[in-house]
């Protein structure tokens, strides 16, 4: 794992393929390899990308990559499909697009699911930045599927969080009343180019006036034409100045940390997890609970319960 991890720090790009793979696949060698990256971390910007299906999240990510090769930035780029471990989802959806970036050595992509691992999507997103960063990529770009928990929980993992929405389209006021409005650090109106798009931007604008606290940064909207590559530099300064605003209130340290915290709770959750259900511990006595609940012998907790007694006996 050493030597892996040493050509993950010169760039090479199929060690970091391959290390993605044995983190995604809960491989511990993975682990070896991490420990010794981890120095090399924290010089990437991530940037997270939400907001509602069919917003045009992935073509707006491919322009940004685009808009940051043209500043000789390095970017990789990330897309969680927590659906569909097949297929890759959004981000693969946008073919002619991302085979176009694939090309460039200057760019990384890769496309993830869940893949059942008892790690989860959220264990192996958080190597997976770190891998990109270690690596050398300037840029980590980090798309969600939809609007969800795992979308709010994007923010735990980036510098930067953008909001993608649409004119027009109503699930974007409801991403904006389940919470979403509370994590952007840029909101981002793309397909600028539809009817409606005034209203929707004024709409979007009063409620941050409403919510906004005088003294403290008020979050930018930006209107995108993505497929036109329209209002995307605009995108990238605000993207940038957040990254100043936050180096210069001493406050990216603040979430980097929250970024570790929540990295190395999922990394004990994940080894617990790796434990409890060690084939050779348990012995068959899932399966033996679960016949038990199945007829109504015992709940779901006292089940819960016996397997934690055992284990910490």
């Amino acid at each position: 794992m050493r030597e892996l991890a040493s050509k993950v720090l010169k760039g090479d790009t199929r060690s970091v393929a391959r290390l993605i793979t044995l983190v995604e696949n809960n491989s511990r060698n993975a682990a070896n390899a991490m420990k010794i990256i981890h120095k090399h971390t924290g010089n990437a910007h991530v940037v997270g990308v939400t907001g509602v299906m069919g917003s045009g999240k992935s073509t707006l990510i491919y322009e940004l990559a685009r808009g940051y090769r043209k500043q000789g930035k390095t970017v990789g780029i990330v897309g969680i499909d927590p659906t569909s471990p097949f297929t890759g989802g959004a981000l693969l959806g946008d073919r002619i697009r991302m085979q176009e970036l694939a090309c460039d050595s200057g760019v990384f992509i890769r496309s993830m699911g869940t893949r059942g691992a008892l790690g989860g999507l959220t264990g192996a997103i958080f190597d997976v930045i770190e891998i990109l960063d270690a690596s050398g990529k300037d840029v980590v770009l980090v798309e969600t599927v939809g609007v969800g928990q795992g979308e709010v929980d994007v923010v735990k993992m980036a510098d930067t969080t953008l909001v993608v929405l649409v004119p027009g389209l109503g699930d974007s006021i409801q991403a904006i009343k389940a919470g979403i409005m509370e994590i952007a650090d840029v909101f981002v109106v793309n397909k600028a180019d539809r009817p409606g798009v005034d209203r929707a931007v004024a709409e979007l604008e009063s409620m941050l006036d409403l919510k906004h606290v005088e003294g403290e940064r008020r979050t930018p909207v930006v209107k995108t034409v993505a497929r036109k590559g329209e209002g995307v530099s605009e995108l990238i300064q605000k993207i940038d100045n957040h990254m100043n605003y936050l180096k210069e209130q001493n406050l990216l340290e603040l979430r980097r940390r929250k970024r570790y915290e929540a990295e190395l709770v999922e990394i004990i959750r994940r080894e617990l997890m790796s434990y409890i259900f060690d084939e050779k511990r348990l012995k068959g006595k899932i399966d033996d609970l679960v016949d038990r609940i199945s007829m109504k012998k015992m709940d779901p907790y006292t089940g819960a319960e016996e397997v934690l007694e055992r284990m910490l006996r």
